[in-house]
């Protein structure tokens, strides 16, 4: 019996000892939460350092508090439907984050990547709309012809109209979205690393 004692009390022991090395997880979810709110503050334009206010926080919550600050500002970087839904403040933020990065980093270069690769998107989906608005003009020609008999009424209509029009469409953005999402999912993920692995 003292034998199986002895053991339970090394069993317990060792648990008490991993226990103690573990992380506290809720410390942890805590540091990352108040990254991400910080993060909300600063694109909501308060005067917020996001360098500063990591420093601000004790060593061992910097890189949650840190990760939680990437979370927000990522989760604004997404695809736009025009130029001024670009998220200027979420990219400004991770740029001000890169400021504690050595020399050499090449942070200001994947996020100037992360522009250009918006703006293309941008005008990339106007030319597939144009097109496929142009693909449609003469089917609409003789629905507009068609209506004309059966109402007596001639009208002018838009291309965006036709029945199959919105299927078409949904299938050529779902394709353009993948082929863009894959690419800034690349950019973001190299971000991630180059501001988590200090």
């Amino acid at each position: 019996m003292a034998e199986i004692r002895s053991t339970l009390d090394m069993v317990m022991e060792r648990a008490a000892k991993m226990a103690a090395s573990t992380p506290d997880t809720g410390q942890e979810e805590t540091f990352f939460q108040d990254g991400m709110r910080t993060g909300a503050s600063f694109l909501r334009g308060e005067d917020i350092h996001p360098t500063n206010a990591t420093q601000a926080i004790k060593p061992e919550g910097q890189l949650f508090f840190k990760k939680g600050l990437i979370n927000t500002f990522m989760r604004h970087i997404v695809l736009p439907r025009q130029q001024e839904q670009i998220s200027e403040g979420a990219l400004n933020g991770l740029l001000e984050m890169g400021n504690s990065l050595p020399e050499g980093g090449n942070l200001a270069d994947y996020i100037s990547e992360i522009r250009s690769i918006l703006t293309r998107y941008i005008e990339h989906r106007q030319q597939l709309q144009t097109q496929l608005e142009e693909n449609f003009s003469p089917q609409m020609a003789m629905l507009e012809q068609n209506m004309a008999q059966k109402t007596g009424v001639s009208m002018k209509m838009n291309p965006s109209q036709h029945p199959k029009f919105a299927e078409e469409w949904q299938k050529l953005l779902g394709g353009l979205n993948e082929q863009y999402n894959n690419a800034l999912s690349q950019y973001k993920d190299a971000i991630t690393q180059q501001l988590t692995s200090q």
